[in-house]
């Protein structure tokens, strides 16, 4: 066994690292207290190969795994959550989904624009009523000739108002269930296909969250993706992959607050010494450390086995379900190690603080994983 990164990972890290400090770290709380989706700086992840980080080089992508990919999520969500969310939507989600199940016409259509950052992706799994019964989808699709007409509509769709690529599902045959739920793409400015609200959220704000509607859409037949009636089995597939990235973006908001609480603990002085000398912080640390660690060890473990063809079904809910309660207790420590200055805005835990509870509910509730894991278990 062997729990170290190669040379080139390290650098990976490093050069991800030097990219968010410069392009990003300055601008955190303009773009979170404006709601400004930074597009620019997504466009420079593209460039750089983070948006198309899992994808073969054929396609435009830059060939790398999931180690390298959760790499790239994590140092991005050490500095800002929105960035590396908006990023790992674009990758795991949409574009992951058009790279397993899409034809060969579609891979070479969509992928390198994707990849490149020349388009954005988007993909809408969840509605009003469905939630984490992802199989309850109300939208729905209808085959006219040799066109499929669309109607419905999703929520919390990442992305949504700034993407051209959205992959949505909507049910095709009523009675087969979740056998019974399709995947469309859809590119925006396509007829009947048009944007809702765009959501007003607590934390990840420079991340844009919204609807999209769909009013009588046409769509040709060769926008079906993947076979009919499996676009809900193939969503478990790509959750699989995308839990890996909301674990890294857990472990990376985590280290942030960590980081900003070690050295605010080195910095302020009470009782005339430095509040990391008192043995009630020291075991705070010691313990918000531990955890991270631990975390990280689940994330890159499971992108590790996914990385060399293994089913990670439970392996990726384990690590999203640990990581993201992990993070949420670090972030609060953090807040509590900082007092009163842990809930002014002039001080980064605050915002990691707001940002890190999508964690638990993101790709599946804490709840949900909880039950992904227990049926993993009760099947061997």
């Amino acid at each position: 066994m062997d729990f170290s990164f190669s040379e080139d990972q390290v650098a990976l890290r490093k050069s991800v690292r030097q990219f968010a400090e410069a392009e990003i770290r300055p601008h955190v709380m303009t773009w979170d207290e404006g709601n400004i989706f930074p597009l620019d700086v997504v466009k420079k992840c593209g460039q750089l190969g983070y948006l198309g980080a899992i994808f073969p080089e054929e396609y435009g992508g830059a060939g790398l795994g999931y180690i390298e990919y959760a790499i790239i999520i994590e140092e991005l969500a050490r500095v800002d959550p929105s960035v590396a969310l908006i990023v790992a939507a674009h990758n795991s989600l949409c574009s992951n989904h058009i790279f397993l199940a899409g034809s060969e016409e579609q891979k070479r259509r969509y992928l390198p624009k994707l990849a490149s950052g020349e388009w954005i992706g988007c993909w809408s799994l969840t509605e009003a009523e469905a939630g984490s019964d992802a199989g309850g989808t109300r939208s729905q699709a209808v085959l006219d000739g040799r066109e499929w007409v669309l109607n419905g509509g999703k929520t919390f769709t990442t992305n949504a108002h700034y993407a051209q690529v959205c992959v949505a599902m909507a049910v095709t045959d009523r009675s087969a269930s979740h056998h019974g739920v399709s995947a469309f793409v859809i590119e925006h400015g396509t007829p009947g296909f048009r944007l809702g609200k765009k959501e007003n959220k607590l934390g990840m704000r420079a991340s844009a969250t919204g609807e999209v509607l769909f009013e009588n859409l046409r769509l040709p037949e060769s926008q079906l993706l993947g076979k009919a009636g499996e676009g809900f089995v193939d969503s478990l597939r790509i959750l699989d992959g995308g839990r890996i990235s909301i674990a890294a973006l857990s472990v990376g908001i985590a280290q942030g607050a960590f980081d900003a609480a070690l050295k605010y603990s080195k910095q302020r002085k009470q009782f005339g010494r430095p509040i990391s000398e008192f043995q009630a912080i020291q075991h705070k640390l010691a313990d918000m450390a531990t955890d991270i660690e631990a975390a990280r060890l689940l994330t890159y473990r499971a992108g590790f086995l996914k990385d060399h063809g293994t089913r990670v079904t439970r392996e990726s809910a384990m690590a999203k379900l640990f990581a993201s309660e992990m993070a949420v207790a670090v972030c609060n420590e953090a807040v509590q190690i900082h007092g009163g200055y842990g809930f002014i805005k002039d001080y980064p835990v605050e915002k990691f603080y707001r940002d890190v509870k999508l964690m638990t509910i993101g790709e599946g509730t804490s709840e949900i994983q909880k039950m992904v894991i227990a049926r993993q278990l009760l099947k061997d």
